[in-house]
């Protein structure tokens, strides 16, 4: 593909980004990205097939991006690793008392595509959701946890439901309570589940 075609590509999906983030997959139509974009609707259709290969593109091109943030802000805090861990949750709710914070665009997206199961972008959000998780449990278990697949999946629903409490309730104290609940999951104590035979 010529570096031209990559580079409208590229401003198509950040046209994107920011009208799905900011109203929604189904508040904005393919006009409205093409308009932002600055390029006609025939070469949107042309570098993608459907709206729906475009919001898939939106997701994946926010998934490695979020992943580094999330990871820096782990790697940045300093103290233990349940210290750390709170701080990503500190940093959650900052982001959370800024004016233009609209949630996390992969959780929303999914509610907003929960009729269509086989949607590319429900995929795309799927494995964004368990790299995330699994970047957890590598860290969990560099430090030399029991169970460090379980507290990461533990930690992710604290991280999404922390999403969800704050869209909500537009209060970031709900990542705060979160982030102590994580805390808790990672000391130094063994988890136990009892597993069924």
């Amino acid at each position: 593909m010529p570096r031209d075609s990559t580079d409208t590509r590229a401003r198509i999906v950040t046209a994107a980004g920011k009208l799905f983030y900011g109203h929604g997959i189904r508040g904005v139509s393919v006009d409205d990205v093409a308009a932002r974009a600055g390029v006609t609707k025939r070469t949107l259709y042309y570098h993608f097939r459907s709206k729906d290969d475009l919001i898939a593109a939106y997701l994946s091109a926010r998934d490695e991006p979020t992943i580094v943030i999330v990871m820096g802000w782990m790697d940045a805090a300093e103290g233990t690793l349940a210290e750390k861990l709170e701080a990503v949750f500190a940093q959650l709710a900052r982001l959370g008392r800024s004016p233009k914070w609209r949630g996390c665009g992969f959780l929303r997206t999914a509610a907003e595509l929960v009729t269509t199961p086989g949607h590319p972008a429900l995929k795309a959000g799927s494995a964004h959701k368990k790299k995330l998780e699994a970047e957890f449990a590598a860290r969990f278990a560099a430090a030399g946890l029991d169970d460090a697949a379980l507290r990461a999946r533990q930690v992710m629903l604290l991280f999404d439901g922390a999403f969800s409490a704050m869209l909500t309730h537009r209060d970031p104290s709900y990542a705060e309570a979160a982030g102590q609940a994580a805390m808790a999951l990672v000391r130094d104590e063994k988890v136990r589940v009892k597993r069924r035979a």
